[in-house]
């Protein structure tokens, strides 16, 4: 199976652009960003900036819903792509809560930038069954491209697939893995290099899941 080729462009209407400024020497630059994924956000989303796009620095942002900067945060480790999650979200409603409130979601990301290395692991996410973006570092064709994906099989109610293997028109690889953390579902996503076979990515993600595991 094979999903839309990340190098064709995605359409302007579904970015926009926003005026970030460094928290550490207030350099400013402009960049775009996918709207559907902070209109998707209960509360603020998280940026995170790594160095070399607006300045030296890496830094994260918190952006509203309606696309404005509600601070920054100097950050001690770096970041190797652009970053978009959702910020927790305290509740004492169950209905209320998702995989973002958990103490445990912070530990998860961690393990995902470790593991992103721009030679095998090109990136990674974390997607509600319905497609909702948790987390992603994926490059954002294919990001829009995996929302899309994760909506289609949710729409024909084909959530009980458990792992899904995806080829793109460049032979990049996607695996999609589903998991339950304290009633709390999910899937989560890894994207490999063209020159990383499936069974070989199959042993990354082995890896990864034992990681996690470990946190329960």
């Amino acid at each position: 199976m094979t999903i839309q080729n990340d190098i064709e462009p995605i359409k302007d209407e579904f970015f926009k652009e926003i005026l970030f400024r460094c928290p550490k020497c207030s350099t400013n630059q402009k960049l775009k960003i996918p709207a559907k994924i902070i209109n998707q956000s209960k509360q603020l989303t998280t940026v995170s900036i790594p160095s070399g796009l607006c300045c030296e620095h890496g830094f994260q942002a918190f952006v509203d819903k309606n696309f404005v900067i509600r601070g920054y945060q100097n950050v001690d480790f770096e970041f190797s792509k652009i970053e978009l999650y959702e910020s927790s979200i305290e509740s004492e409603k169950d209905e209320d809560r998702d995989l973002t409130s958990m103490p445990i979601f912070q530990e998860i990301l961690q393990f995902l930038r470790n593991c992103v290395d721009d030679k095998e692991i090109l990136g990674s996410g974390i997607f509600t069954i319905e497609g909702k973006v948790l987390y992603s570092s994926l490059p954002q064709n294919t990001l829009f491209n995996t929302i899309r994906e994760f909506e289609v099989r949710n729409e024909k109610n084909l959530v009980s697939v458990k792992k899904m293997y995806l080829e793109l028109e460049n032979n990049e690889k996607f695996i999609s893995k589903f998991m339950e953390i304290n009633g709390m579902k999910f899937n989560l996503v890894l994207m490999f290099s063209f020159r990383v076979k499936f069974g070989m990515g199959n042993l990354h993600l082995r890896d990864l899941l034992r990681k996690i595991d470990s946190l329960s």
